[in-house]
C-alpha cells in the first residue's frame, strides 16, 4: 500500500512524500527509522484516469541494467553501506522508472525486517530464482559482496552470449528487409507498367517473365490475403511457443535443426555448467543447485534432463552417472569433466573450465556464421534481383530484335 506523509526532521524541516508499506504502522516505523517524525499519514486511494499506471507502457528492465546494478550494489555493501541505504542510493541513480520502483520497494521491505533474498524474490521477472538463491547463500555465509560479484559475472556472461547471438542475426534480417522492399517496388510499380508494352508486341513472353507477371498480378489483387497470411504466421510464431505444448515442440525442433541445433546445445550446456557451478560455489547443495538450474535453463528438454538427474542424485547416484544417459544432449567432454570434479571433490572448479570451453565454442560458431552469412546473402540477393531484371529485359530485347 502507498501512503502520503507529512513529517518533520530533527531540525524542524517539513518533508512531504509518498512511501510504500504493508500497513500504516509499518509506514510510521519506516519514517522513524529515517529520523522523520510524521505529523500526517494518509493512505493513497487508487486513482483512475491519467494517473493510473499503464502496465503495457511500462518500460522493462534490461539484463545490462541488472548487471550494472548488481556490481554497484556489491561495491556499496563491501564498503559497509547498509543494504537498504545502498538500494535507495542506487534507485536515485536509476533512470528506468519501473526498475527504480522495484528497487525502492525492496529497500522498504528490508527496512521492515524482510531478508534481502525474500525481498528480491518478489520480482522474479527481474531477479531470477538463481539471483535470489545466490543472495540467500551470501546472507547465510556472510559473503554477500563476493556472491553479488559472482552473480554479476554470471549475468554478464549470459548477456554477452545473447547479444553476440542476436548481433549475428541482425545482418541477414536487414538484407531480407532490403530485398523485400526491392521485390515489392518491382512487382507493384515496375512490372504493371511494362505488361501492356510486352503483351502488345505479340511476341511470346519468356517463362521467367510470365511467372513474374503472375506474381505481380497476385500481389496487386490479393495483397490483403498476403497480409493476413503474414499476420497469421507472425501470430502463430509469437503465441504458440508460449503454450506448454508449443514450448516443448519448439524446444525439441530447435535442438534438431542441422548445424543450428548443435549451436543451441552448446548454449544449453554452457548455461547448465555456469548456473550449476556458480550455485555450488556459493554453498548450495547439489540437489537444490540442480533444481534452480532446471528452472533457469530455458529449454524444456534440458529442464527435464536436469530434473531427472536431480532425482538420480536424491537416490544416491552421481551427477555424471545420470548425464551419461543423454549422449545426444550432453557431450562426452561435459560428462567427463563432471566425473573428474566428483572424484576430486572440486566439481564447481571443473564446471568453470567447462563454461570457458563452451563460451569459446559459441564465439567461434557465431564468428564463422557471421562471416559466411554475408557472401551467401549477397549472392542470394543478387540472384533474386537478377531474375527480376531478366524478366523485364529479356522480352524487351526480343521486341527490339523483332523490330530490327
Amino acid at each position: 500500500m502507498k501512503f502520503s506523509y507529512q513529517a518533520r526532521t530533527k531540525d524542524g524541516t517539513i518533508k512531504k512524500g509518498v512511501l510504500e508499506a504493508s500497513s500504516k504502522m509499518a509506514a510510521i516505523d519506516l519514517l522513524h527509522k529515517n529520523n522523520f517524525y510524521p505529523t500526517l499519514i494518509t493512505e493513497e486511494s487508487k486513482k483512475l484516469g491519467l494517473d493510473m499506471e499503464l502496465k503495457f507502457l511500462e518500460k522493462g528492465v534490461s539484463q545490462k541494467e541488472v548487471v550494472m546494478f548488481t556490481r554497484e550494489l556489491a561495491i556499496m555493501i563491501e564498503s559497509n553501506v547498509p543494504p537498504a541505504k545502498a538500494l535507495e542510493a542506487l534507485a536515485d541513480q536509476t533512470s528506468n522508472k519501473a526498475f527504480k520502483e522495484k528497487i525502492l520497494k525492496i529497500a522498504a521491505d528490508i527496512r521492515e525486517g524482510i531478508t534481502m533474498s525474500k525481498a528480491f524474490a518478489k520480482y522474479p521477472k527481474v531477479f531470477s530464482s538463481f539471483y535470489a538463491n545466490m543472495i540467500k547463500s551470501g546472507e547465510v555465509s556472510g559473503t554477500l559482496p563476493e556472491v553479488l560479484k559472482k552473480v554479476a559475472d554470471h549475468l554478464e556472461n549470459e548477456y554477452y552470449i545473447r547479444t553476440k547471438t542476436i548481433g549475428a542475426m541482425v545482418y541477414p534480417i536487414v538484407i531480407l528487409v532490403v530485398f523485400s522492399i526491392i521485390f515489392v517496388v518491382i512487382v507493384v510499380y515496375v512490372i504493371p507498367g511494362l505488361v501492356e508494352v510486352l503483351e502488345s508486341s505479340g511476341a511470346e513472353l519468356p517463362l521467367v517473365t510470365r511467372v513474374v507477371i503472375g506474381v505481380s498480378n497476385f500481389v496487386i489483387n490479393f495483397w490483403w490475403f498476403l497480409i493476413l497470411i503474414i499476420a497469421g504466421i507472425v501470430s502463430f510464431l509469437y503465441y504458440y511457443p508460449k503454450t506448454p505444448e508449443g514450448k516443448k515442440a519448439t524446444d525439441v525442433l530447435v535442438l534438431n535443426i542441422p548445424i543450428y541445433g548443435k549451436f543451441q546445445k552448446n548454449i544449453m550446456m554452457n548455461r547448465f555448467a555456469e548456473n550449476f557451478g556458480t550455485l555450488l560455489t556459493s554453498g548450495k547443495p547439489i540437489t537444490e543447485a540442480l533444481e534452480v538450474t532446471a528452472d533457469l535453463i530455458g529449454n524444456v528438454v534440458y529442464r527435464d534432463l536436469i530434473l531427472e538427474t536431480r532425482e538420480g542424485v536424491v537416490k544416491g547416484q552421481k551427477v555424471s552417472e545420470n548425464l551419461v544417459r543423454y549422449p545426444k544432449l550432453i557431450s562426452p567432454l561435459f560428462v567427463q569433466m563432471v566425473a573428474v570434479g566428483e572424484t576430486t571433490g572440486r566439481i564447481s572448479e571443473t564446471l568453470i573450465n567447462v563454461v570457458k570451453f563452451y563460451k569459446t565454442e559459441i564465439e567461434t560458431f557465431v564468428d564463422s556464421i557471421s562471416s559466411l552469412i554475408e557472401p551467401i546473402m549477397i549472392l542470394g540477393l543478387a540472384g533474386m534481383v537478377g531474375v527480376l531484371v531478366a524478366a523485364v529485359f529479356l522480352p524487351l530485347y526480343q521486341i527490339g530484335g523483332t523490330i530490327g
